[in-house]
C-alpha cells in the first residue's frame, strides 16, 4: 500500500561552514600495529630458547595463536559501529577495515591450528591426525575453541566475495552475527591453554580488558544507544510517495530529531517494523536535510528488503540506528564543489546539493541516468538549482540505449577548472569506479574526492 500525504515544502538550511577535520586513520592504525607488536613482545618476554623442528613449530604456533586472539577482538571491536570511527574514516572504509581483519583471523587461525598440530606431534612422534584429535578431545577448553573456529571459518567463507554475492544480505547478515560467539567460546581456550596466559597475571588481566573493551563496545553502540535513540525519538513512518519508476521516499516522523545529530550526506540503518520486514535492517541515506520532526529516505527496489518497503503503512513504527557515515561538509576543501551521483546514489548528493554553502555557480551537481524518466527526485533538484544559483547536469544514455560514459574530456569539457574542485561520488560501484578514474585522470587529487561505498 503507498499512502501519500500532503508533505510540507523543504525548509531552507544551511549547513554552517566547517573546515576539514583531522581523520582518526593514522593513530588507530598505528594503535592497531602497536598492540600488535606488544602482543609479539608478550612471545619474546615468556620464550626461552627454541630447540628442534618441535621447537619452532610449537613457537609458531603460539605467535599466530596469540595474534589470532588480538585479530578477533579487533574484530568484534570493528562491528561496535562506533559513531566516531564510522564518521571520522567513513563507513565504507570501517568496512573495509573489518573485512582485512576477517582474513587476518582467518589466515592466523587456519596457520596456528597447522603449526601446534604438527608442533605436538613431532614432539609425541606421532601422527599428525591422531595427534589433531588428541589436542581436541582431551585438552581442556578445546572443543569450544574448536567449535569457535570452525564457526570463524565458516564466516570467513561466506564472507568471500564471490560467495557474498550469490547470497541474500539478510543471510550473509545473520551468519556474520555469529562471530560474537565464536570469538566468545575461543577466548576461555585461549585462556586456558595459551602458555604465555598461564602464571602471568599481567598478561590474563590485560588480555580480559581487551576482550571486555571490545565487548563493551559493542553492547553500548550496538545496543543501549540504538534503544535510547528510539525510545527518545518514537519514529513512525508518516507517508510513502513516489517519485520515478521503483523509487518512493518514505517519510518517517519523530520527537526532537534535532537532538539525532544526523547531518545531509549521512545515513542510518532502518528498520520498518511490519511483516516481512521487522527482522532485518538496512542502510538508506537521508534525501533531504534533517528536519526537527521529520526525516526523508528515497529507496530504489533492487532487492527483497528495498522493493518491500514502499508497501509499510503510515504508522508503522520504525527502529533506526545511526547515523553514520563520513560524506559530510566536513569534507570540503575548496570553494568549488561537484557532487557526482548515479542510480540511488543521488540521495545523499540531493540533501548536500541543498546545504552545502556555496556562492552562485560554484557548485555543480551531475546526475548520471539511464533516461529522463528514471531520474528521482529531479523537480526538486530542478528548484534548489534555480533558488541557489548552481548547475544542474544530467548524462544520460543515447536515443539508442547507449551508454554515454564519464570521462576525463567530458568532464574538463564540463568543467574547465575541475582540478581545483571538491568531488562528493555516489553511485553504484562500477560508476563509482569509472568516474574515479576519470576524475583522476582530469586531474582532481584523490584527496579531494570524497566517497562511500554501501556494497556489503
Amino acid at each position: 500500500m503507498v499512502t501519500a500525504t500532503r508533505i510540507p515544502p523543504p525548509m531552507r538550511h544551511r549547513t554552517p561552514a566547517a573546515g576539514p577535520r583531522r581523520s582518526p586513520a593514522v593513530p588507530l592504525l598505528t594503535a592497531a600495529w602497536a598492540g600488535g607488536c606488544a602482543v609479539l613482545g608478550l612471545w619474546w618476554a615468556d620464550t626461552g630458547s627454541v630447540i628442534g623442528a618441535a621447537g619452532w613449530l610449537n613457537g609458531s604456533g603460539r605467535i599466530t595463536g596469540l595474534l589470532c586472539g588480538y585479530m578477533c577482538a579487533l574484530l568484534v571491536a570493528l562491528m561496535a559501529r562506533t559513531p566516531w570511527l564510522e564518521r571520522g574514516v567513513g563507513s565504507d572504509r570501517a568496512v573495509r577495515w573489518h573485512a582485512s581483519a576477517g582474513r587476518w583471523t582467518v589466515g592466523l587461525l587456519l596457520a596456528h591450528t597447522v603449526l601446534i598440530t604438527l608442533g605436538y606431534a613431532a614432539q609425541a612422534h606421532d601422527n599428525a591426525v591422531r595427534e589433531f584429535l588428541t589436542i581436541t578431545l582431551d585438552l581442556p577448553e578445546m572443543l569450544k575453541g574448536a567449535l569457535g573456529a570452525a564457526i570463524l571459518l565458516t564466516v570467513g567463507f561466506v564472507s568471500a566475495r564471490a560467495v557474498r554475492r550469490r547470497m541474500r544480505y539478510e543471510t550473509w547478515y545473520y551468519l556474520h552475527l555469529l562471530t560474537y560467539g565464536a570469538v566468545f567460546l575461543a577466548f576461555w581456550h585461549q585462556l586456558a591453554l595459551g602458555a604465555d596466559f598461564v602464571g602471568n597475571a599481567a598478561a590474563r588481566a590485560a588480555w580480559y580488558a581487551l576482550y571486555a573493551g571490545a565487548a563493551g563496545l559493542v553492547l553500548w553502540f550496538r545496543v543501549l544507544v540504538p534503544v535510547r535513540l528510539n525510545l527518545r525519538h518514537r519514529l513512525r513512518v508518516e507517508a510513502v510517495v513516489p517519485e520515478a519508476p521503483g523509487v518512493h521516499s518514505v517519510w518517517v516522523r519523530g520527537r526532537h530529531l534535532e537532538r539525532l545529530g544526523a547531518r545531509p550526506g549521512q545515513f542510518l540503518r532502518w528498520r520498518f517494523l511490519s511483516p516481512g520486514l521487522w527482522h532485518t535492517s538496512h542502510p538508506y541515506s537521508l534525501s533531504a536535510p534533517p528536519r526537527p520532526d521529520l526525516l526523508r529516505i528515497t529507496v530504489k527496489a533492487l532487492g527483497d528488503h528495498s522493493a518491500a518497503v514502499p508497501t509499510v503503512r503510515r504508522g508503522t513504527r520504525v527502529w533506526a540506528e545511526g547515523p553514520y557515515g563520513a560524506l559530510t561538509a566536513d569534507r570540503r576543501r575548496r570553494r568549488k564543489v561537484l557532487l557526482l551521483a548515479g542510480g540511488t546514489g543521488i540521495t545523499p548528493l540531493r540533501a548536500l546539493f541543498e546545504t552545502l554553502p556555496a556562492a552562485p555557480g560554484d557548485l555543480t551537481l551531475l546526475y548520471r541516468g539511464r533516461s529522463a524518466e528514471e531520474l528521482a527526485l529531479r523537480h526538486e533538484l530542478e528548484a534548489i538549482a534555480g533558488r541557489r544559483g548552481a548547475r544542474l547536469l544530467y548524462a544520460l544514455n543515447a536515443p539508442d540505449g547507449s551508454r554515454v560514459p564519464i570521462t576525463a574530456d567530458r568532464l574538463r569539457a564540463t568543467l574547465p577548472d575541475i582540478a581545483e574542485h571538491d568531488v562528493f561520488l555516489c553511485g553504484p560501484r562500477p560508476l563509482s569506479v569509472a568516474a574515479y578514474d576519470a576524475l583522476r585522470a582530469a586531474g582532481v587529487p584523490a584527496s579531494r574526492i570524497h566517497d562511500e561505498s554501501f556494497e556489503f
